[in-house]
């Protein structure tokens, strides 16, 4: 099936009559005629969805237009056609005075468009079919115009199948929340039926007969309740069927998906999860972004089967569905493999608390065993930056200042005390280490990512950005108001560490794949070492100064505590390093 969205705005006046949707010469080959100018090669930020997955003749088949976020769209033209074909098929009915009929290849009322160029988010029409062949495809393809220069085409809605049966869509014993409250156009019901014991899903056959993508690497599903798991079984070259598998532990869904990149957005995803009656199902969504994904058809899906035993979540199904990304459609083509995994309620998916990425991308087509992606190299290098900056010279720098002024006897050099210019050197590190760091992680995620860690990493760059500046706006040190500057100096730092211990822990645990989450423990045991010894620092601190010993054996002493702490520091340091080294 092959249907058209056209969409298109003119704003120049020799081209008026395309602000007005009467596009009839774009009818052949979907194309906007604006003079030397091509459509975007960028995912277009619409979609064209329609409300099942087969449909009869003379049923009535709901179809929408959708922008993805909040940049609207000025234009368009809507044409229905089998796959393959040139020829639209069917004619639709408007129910909104936004849009207009139009006449293409003689069939009145076989295309849709705009009626204006004002700025629309959201289109339904009605389209009706014609007599097809039982088993035909049609498809509904789009060309969104957001002004005269920028535009998109062949945006494509899942494949609908022609039956001779009375009534369309899939067969479902089981209900299909919509992925988000809001979206009425995901009421495609999954063919699935939650058996009382688990599937039978395993890694026989993988690498032999079928692609495997597994956490931890090469678990067996039937053995392990902890091993999160998919396969894709392709039937023969050629053939369009594909059998995928999924199952593992979580309280609300799981999710595989097929990308160009490492990065979620522009996937195609399927998700199995039991949001409320404790039944389990299917739904095939899109992801946009670091947003909820948006429900699509399940499309031409077949033999579905689904279950969950005790918190292991399973589902099996075969897919006609053409994977696509926008930017590459093809069973036959390489993508990165992407299985996730969160919570949801009354309806509606959260975020995931873990996602596997493949290493490679894969030609589902080819039988192999797939491993999961290692933390990319940028991301490493920021949590390795942020840990060595906020646990290790940050709280050098910190004790420094607070018990080693002493140390030098009040040696000074280029004019400062020793203790000073140590102190200012190993905080500018750190700051420099933290403003690098996060450089790092939003040049690499290029967009905010949704979670406490985000927030927190946000507040440290600011509260760190900000103190440097504080200090060399300080009053001297006879002033009378100096005592604002140090209490405000010393309370930031306070806080600006807190927030980083928080920032520490949330990253790790994003990225803290063990089964033990050893990472996160050992950072638990980092924080009690240091929280020991600004307790024990402290009492000698505070014992010394009611002291009548010699001052230079006390600071000896100071001197050998935090020397010690440091060893430790380097110890734990080490660690979690390479642990995040070889995350």
């Amino acid at each position: 099936m092959d249907c058209v969205v056209f969409m298109l705005v003119c704003l120049a006046p020799v081209v008026h009559c395309y602000s007005s949707g009467n596009v009839m010469d774009s009818c052949e080959d979907m194309k906007p005629h604006h003079s030397g100018l091509r459509p975007q090669s960028s995912p277009a930020p619409f979609t064209v969805t329609a409300d099942r997955s087969t449909f009869s003749s003379g049923q009535e088949v709901t179809v929408q237009l959708q922008a993805l976020g909040s940049k609207p769209f000025t234009g368009f033209l809507l044409q229905a056609r089998e796959v393959g074909r040139q020829t639209t098929v069917g004619s639709f009915t408007l129910s909104t005075a936004a849009a207009q009929l139009l006449t293409c290849n003689l069939r009145p009322n076989s295309a849709v468009s705009h009626r204006s160029e004002s700025l629309k988010t959201s289109i339904q029409v009605t389209w009706r079919s014609d007599a097809l062949t039982d088993g035909e495809l049609i498809q509904f393809h789009a060309s969104f115009v957001e002004n005269f220069i920028t535009f998109w085409t062949g945006v494509t809605s899942p494949a609908l199948t022609f039956t001779n049966g009375s009534s369309g869509g899939s067969t479902s014993s089981l209900p299909v929340p919509s992925i988000t409250s809001s979206n009425t156009a995901a009421a495609a019901a999954a063919a699935a039926q939650s058996a009382p014991a688990a599937m039978n899903i395993s890694s026989a056959g993988c690498g032999v007969t079928k692609v495997c993508f597994s956490q931890p690497v090469n678990c067996d599903p039937s053995v392990s309740a902890d091993c999160y798991f998919m396969s894709a079984t392709v039937s023969s070259r050629g053939d369009t069927a594909v059998h995928y598998e999924m199952t593992g532990p979580s309280d609300g869904y799981i999710s595989f998906g097929f990308s160009d990149d490492q990065m979620m957005g522009n996937d195609d995803i399927y998700i199995c999860g039991i949001c409320s009656d404790g039944q389990v199902w299917l739904h095939h969504a899109f992801s946009t972004g670091r947003t909820t994904p948006q429900a699509s058809p399940l499309g031409n899906v077949s033999d579905v089967r689904a279950s969950v035993q005790d918190t292991v979540i399973s589902c099996s199904f075969t897919s006609r569905n053409i994977i696509s990304t926008q930017r590459t459609k093809g069973i036959d083509k390489a993508y990165h493999l992407m299985f996730a995994h969160g919570p949801c309620s009354n309806g509606r998916i959260h975020h995931h608390r873990q996602t596997f990425i493949s290493t490679e991308k894969i030609d589902i087509s080819t039988p192999q065993a797939v491993g999961k992606a290692g933390l990319p190299h940028i991301i490493k290098a920021h949590g390795a930056l942020m840990l060595i900056a906020w646990m290790t010279t940050g709280s050098l720098g910190m004790m420094v200042a607070r018990y080693l002024k002493a140390v030098g006897n009040g040696q000074k050099l280029c004019s400062k005390d020793v203790w000073f210019l140590v102190h200012v050197a190993v905080m500018g590190v750190t700051v420099a280490a933290t403003m690098v760091g996060f450089i790092l992680s939003f040049s690499y995620v290029k967009a905010w990512s949704e979670g406490a860690h985000s927030v927190l990493g946000c507040l440290v760059m600011i509260l760190s950005f900000l103190q440097p500046i504080i200090a060399l706006l300080r009053c001297g040190p006879q002033h009378p108001l100096r005592f604002l500057f140090n209490w405000s100096h010393a309370l930031n730092s306070v806080v600006i560490k807190a927030l980083a211990v928080a920032a520490i822990f949330t990253g790790l645990k994003m990225i803290d794949s063990t089964p033990n989450q050893w990472l996160t423990k050992v950072m638990g045991g980092f924080v009690g070492w240091e929280a020991l010894f600004y307790i024990i620092l402290e009492v000698h601190s505070r014992w010394k100064a009611r002291s009548t010993d010699a001052l230079q054996s006390e600071t000896m002493t100071t001197v050998s505590l935090v020397a010690l702490y440091f060893v430790g520091n380097c110890s734990y340091l080490v660690a979690l390093l390479v642990g995040i080294g070889t995350s």
